[in-house]
């Protein structure tokens, strides 16, 4: 085994699970980044890293922190997610490994830029955490579209489609910051990623096994970490930061898809 590989990989996971347990995104969005960055992956390949990584349970730690601080999610609500996310995943991985890298990049950008605007312009609109009204449930139509539209963004970027649960729940329906990053969390725990992930197997856009154990474990560790510092952090602190990490990646992807 190439203990540089595996060392490399851990230190990709732990900063895609950190970012991922603070904020309650599946670590896509931030694997993929942190893996060109950090791994120096070519786009497709950092793409297929971050949704094989997510096919394993690694959100079991930041779960257990948000069910321990009292955050709740319906059941009826993850089942229509993740239909609407098990098809969008598929068509967004078939379309994405017939789209150049620059291309994918700049579409990666443009999806940062336009959930960055969401968060910015309708971050005000979720419930604060102790209306009783704040869990009100969500017709299926609206559940469906956010987890087909959250799935697509994971097929097409790889990416996970945790960012665009949170912002379509939170920015969109009103759904409580915290409440949403836990249903989030809760969708990547469900392996939606196989049929994506498969297909980018398929196609070769994989790094080696050392690389991706390494990002496995540092998951596990990374989300603990992350939930459990999210779970002492108020609402508007989170989305704050929300907005931060997601201007960063745009900064950065926009960057290398320029040189």
């Amino acid at each position: 085994m190439n203990i540089h590989d595996l060392i490399a990989g851990i230190v990709t996971g732990l900063a895609g699970g950190l970012t991922a347990g603070l904020l309650g995104v599946s670590p896509g969005g931030g694997l993929v980044v942190f893996s060109v960055l950090l791994l120096g992956a070519g786009q497709h390949v950092a793409q297929g890293i971050s949704l094989v990584a997510q096919v394993p349970p690694t959100s079991l730690t930041g779960i257990r922190r948000y069910w321990q601080s009292g955050n709740r999610t319906p059941l009826r609500w993850i089942a229509l997610l993740t239909v609407g996310f098990v098809g969008g995943g598929a068509a967004g991985a078939l379309a994405a490994n017939h789209v150049a890298e620059p291309a994918l990049r700049w579409t990666y950008v443009a999806y940062l830029v336009a959930l960055d605007a969401m968060l910015i312009l309708r971050g005000g609109r979720d419930k604060p955490e102790h209306d009783g009204h704040a869990t009100r449930d969500l017709s299926w139509p609206a559940l469906l579209i956010v987890g087909l539209l959250a799935g697509l963004s994971s097929g097409f970027l790889g990416i996970g489609g945790g960012l665009a649960t949170v912002v379509g729940l939170s920015a969109v329906f009103g759904v409580p910051q915290h409440q949403a990053q836990m249903v989030s969390l809760v969708m990547s725990l469900i392996p939606t990623t196989i049929p994506s992930a498969w297909i980018y197997w398929s196609e070769g856009s994989l790094a080696s096994w050392p690389v991706l154990a390494g990002v496995i474990v540092g998951l596990l560790a990374g989300t603990d970490l992350g939930a459990r510092a999210a779970n002492r952090i108020n609402r508007a602190t989170l989305r704050i930061a929300m907005i931060f990490f997601v201007s960063l990646m745009a900064v950065y992807m926009t960057f290398k898809a320029l040189w």
